[in-house]
């Protein structure tokens, strides 16, 4: 039987040209919906939906479970009533002729206060039906909701400080420091908790837009938390801290093909035999949010699920790093009890062992191929359209790659360009790059195909998402609203449907 075969495009959320300085799920998210069903694209891929901090980076988030309100739709808030239309006049309807790189900070300022008005209206007038769902969406989500409402708070109170810095009653959760907090800001509390059903809400309405037109969405869980979040604070017993409540180690990657000296994530490692010892059940309610917000998932550093590179936290760069075994074989099992089939992609770039290759077959998730990487040398072939196999998801780059034009103008060696003239031919093609990598993707045996927007939209340099190695300048990038052409999308569903990724209608 022939397995599916299906292509997609990778775009997060914050890149959608919405109104208010950063994409969200409203408007322009449909229309790009829109985009990908006239492109006969079956998969939207997504990164974190979690709430950032410093930075704007979605795999530094301040939870693992909560969504980001600045994802939230003001537009979509008026329509529901929850905030009159006046409010979004002036400097919030003037943004949407500013669509440029996200703003994180302008969107916070000026966004936060309203969704906060909009969560006190709700509580002060909202319908019984409207409080049936806010009280269901509470009772899935209270083994985290309640505790993320507290540490956000908290962290206003403190100026947005690190947990670590607060006063140590704080810190330390001691119960009747956050009993008295409960008590005395029950109100705050619980708005906390209708701005994330307001984002709930709204990302399940897009992702049901999604559904009925058979776009499925593919998400993306990072295997570390961040320090400062609601969970290294609410369960410092499952993390390596010292009786300060600091770290005692931290994750990150040995020197790569990124940086020379690797990258130092700062995140807290886990006490992987404590996990286990409670039959993973942090991991399991983790996986259970994961699984209510997206169709697939794209686990992010595969790699450390096997064994993962632990630095002394003291250690300014990664180099002095170690790999330490971890459970992997054990959770996969315990997740498919718990859920049955996995529909887990394994991000198994990078350094990866025959132990890691081992493990992901073992439980047969698909592993991951970048086309960008495939140029080098003899070793770096696998990468390249004629290695693949059916089960594997093919990319021409990430979010964590320079765009593929990006890529050739300004990182290609000349050794690499060499190679790409003789495998491609692209000038040979009209001098294509781009889409001679999009085609060689998408008519390789790989069953699934991925392919930036940046890709779709033939973008440099300057549209690239992440440098992995620097630690500011990220995740700010986003398309203009001009570019969702007709003619383009009915471009990529040709490619698609010569290569059996999808069927075009008999008016194309």
């Amino acid at each position: 039987m022939m397995v599916e075969r299906v292509s997609g495009v990778l775009l997060h959320v914050t890149s959608l040209p919405s109104k208010g300085w950063v994409g969200d799920f409203g408007p322009e998210a449909y229309r790009f919906v829109d985009f990908l069903v006239l492109a006969r694209q079956q998969l939207w891929q997504v990164l974190p939906l979690s709430p950032t901090g410093y930075g704007g980076s979605p795999y530094s988030a301040l939870s693992a479970f909560a969504g980001n309100p600045l994802f939230i739709s003001l537009e979509f808030l008026v329509r529901d009533g929850w905030i009159p239309q006046e409010r979004l006049q002036g400097e919030f309807e003037k943004s949407s002729a500013e669509v440029g790189a996200c703003d994180f900070s302008r969107a916070a300022a000026y966004k936060m206060p309203i969704i906060e008005e909009a969560a006190a209206n709700f509580l002060d007038r909202g319908s019984q039906e409207d409080r049936r769902r806010f009280q269901q969406f509470s009772q899935e989500n209270a083994s985290w909701l309640t505790d993320f409402a507290l540490y956000s708070i908290l962290r206003r109170r403190f100026g947005n400080q690190s947990w670590n810095h607060w006063p140590q009653e704080f810190a330390r959760r001691e119960d009747t420091a956050l009993r008295a907090l409960m008590r005395e800001n029950e109100r705050e509390v619980t708005m906390e908790q209708v701005v994330q059903f307001f984002c709930h809400e709204q990302w399940a309405a897009l992702r049901s837009y999604c559904a009925k037109r058979q776009v499925r969405i593919l998400g993306d869980v990072a295997i570390f938390v961040n320090y400062d979040s609601a969970d290294v604070w609410t369960h410092p017993e499952i993390f390596e801290l010292d009786a300060n409540l600091l770290p005692e180690r931290v994750a990150g990657v040995p020197p790569d093909y990124f940086s020379a000296t690797g990258q130092r994530w700062g995140n807290p490692v886990y006490k992987w035999s404590l996990l286990q010892a409670h039959g993973f059940d942090w991991w399991v309610s983790r996986i259970r949010r994961a699984l209510a917000l997206y169709d697939q998932i794209r686990l992010d550093h595969f790699r450390g699920f096997e064994a993962y590179w632990s630095i002394p936290a003291q250690e300014p760069t990664a180099v002095n790093g170690q790999w330490v075994k971890a459970p992997g074989q054990a959770l996969f099992t315990r997740l498919k009890e718990v859920f049955g089939d996995l529909p887990f992609v394994a991000e198994d770039l990078g350094v990866i062992t025959r132990e890691v290759e081992e493990l992901r077959e073992l439980f047969g998730f698909p592993g991951m191929r970048v086309l960008q990487f495939g140029f080098g040398d003899r070793e770096s072939r696998l990468h390249l359209p004629h290695r693949y196999v059916e089960r594997l998801v093919a990319y021409t780059g990430t979010h964590d790659n320079n765009t593929t034009l990006g890529w050739w103008s300004d990182e290609a060696s000349e050794a690499e360009r060499a190679n790409i003239e003789t495998y491609l031919h692209p000038m040979a093609n009209g001098g294509d790059l781009v889409w001679a990598m999009i085609k060689a993707a998408a008519n390789s045996v790989a069953s699934t195909c991925i392919f930036p927007m940046q890709d779709i939209l033939q973008m440099g340099s300057e549209a690239r998402m992440n440098r992995p190695a620097e630690a500011t300048g990220n995740w700010t990038w986003r398309f203009r609203p001009d570019a969702l052409e007709s003619n383009l999308a009915l471009q990529v569903a040709r490619v698609m449907e010569m290569a059996d990724r999808g069927r075009l209608d008999e008016s194309v």
